[in-house]
């Protein structure tokens, strides 16, 4: 690392709270390595508070660029100068691109949920989703999945901050796609169960089984589970989370974490910023091999 920084050495950044336990850093800054790049990349705690003073360090800096994670993901919006389409579609940015000053918006965390389930040979097309949260991830993923082809999808998520969101999310897809979308309040515990039971995959896109909510899991009874569907946390630390436990006493076949995920997202961020092709194989095998 100390080798590849120079005067003229271009910084990329991750911005959210809580942050240190990223591997984003890791993976980029060996891929930035591996290809020969001159570009760093720094995680840095920022909550909403801070968002307004770090979006404008971006330009102040001649950063390329920064990845945004919760709980940011909509509070960044006004900040930004431009959206791209899909990132207007889902109300939520994962990723910022730094032209000369000009700052864009864009969303790669669907396209990269999608793309995980494609590197394992899982292809839920023309099926039906429970989604539970409707956050940054939980919102890109809902729309990309439907744009893509999933038949229904039933988001699930508590009548908080986030409810009115989950009500977009579902007017946007029923609108838009030919999928349909049902908000249900995760109170009510007889149809989450149902819909799951009726869903070739469950996802959870919340916070819940991450740091400090590590030991807690909107599923506890591995019931609700069968085993021949897919159960999928976008949660990667830590890597087993209460969730993945759940569904594995239930005898599931397919179980994931979010690493998978992160590593399509942030390929497709890598993309933006340098122009070039993250090697996914190299970094796959470097960071996750064996971390499912």
């Amino acid at each position: 690392m100390v080798e590849r920084i120079d005067g003229h050495t271009i910084l990329i950044g991750l911005m959210a709270y809580p942050i240190r336990h990223s591997m984003s850093p890791t993976m980029h800054n060996n891929a930035f390595a591996k290809l020969g790049l001159n570009y760093t990349y720094l995680a840095f705690d920022i909550t909403n508070k801070e968002l307004p003073n770090a979006i404008e360090a971006i330009r102040t800096l001649g950063m390329r660029g920064s990845n945004i994670s919760m709980p940011n993901k909509q509070k960044v919006i006004p900040l930004l100068d431009k959206l791209d389409p899909a990132a207007e579609m889902v109300g939520a940015v994962n990723t910022i691109v730094n032209d000369n000053g000009v700052l864009t918006g864009y969303t790669t965390d669907g396209t990269g949920f999608m793309q995980s389930l494609a590197d394992e040979k899982l292809d839920i097309r023309g099926e039906k989703m429970t989604l539970a949260g409707a956050g940054g991830a939980g919102t890109a993923i809902a729309i990309q999945a439907a744009l893509d082809g999933v038949k229904e999808i039933s988001i699930f998520n508590a009548k908080d901050a986030l409810w009115q969101q989950a009500k977009k999310n579902v007017a946007i897809i029923n609108s838009k796609t030919q999928c349909k979308a049902t908000l249900y309040s995760l109170e009510e515990r007889d149809k989450f169960r149902s819909e799951i039971a009726d869903s070739t995959i469950y996802c959870d896109a919340t916070g819940v089984g991450m740091k400090p909510l590590q030991e807690m899991s909107l599923v506890n009874d591995p019931s609700f589970f069968r085993k021949d569907m897919i159960v999928f946390d976008t949660v990667y630390a830590p890597r087993e989370t209460k969730l993945m436990r759940v569904a594995k006493k239930a005898g599931v076949d397919h179980i994931f974490n979010g690493l998978g995920m992160m590593l399509e997202q942030g390929a497709q961020a890598f993309k933006l910023w340098t122009g070039e092709d993250m090697p996914i194989s190299y970094i796959r095998q470097l960071l996750f091999a064996d971390k499912k």
